[in-house]
């Protein structure tokens, strides 16, 4: 399967879940180009944006897994070239 580059951003209502979505995203660092996160400490939320690049269903995969955290959000963008 050929290798697509995108984003997946993710909003963390619950920011005690940091340290499990560290490990989702160590597990998926073969796919990850770029991170980019902006902490909102007077709302107790956050904001995290990947760039990655790889097939498509390894970054659903990743995209999966983060959504299954509680109190956590993700959404992917992919090219379709």
């Amino acid at each position: 399967m050929e290798k697509r580059i995108g984003t997946v951003t993710l909003l963390i209502s619950d920011r005690a879940k940091a340290a499990e979505v560290n490990a989702v995203v160590s597990t998926f660092s073969d796919i990850i180009l770029c991170r980019q996160g902006l902490p909102f400490h007077d709302r107790d939320i956050a904001v995290i944006s990947l760039i990655v690049e790889g097939t498509p269903d390894r970054i659903n995969a990743l995209t999966g897994r983060l959504g299954r955290v509680q109190g956590v959000e993700s959404k992917a963008v992919l090219t379709k070239i």
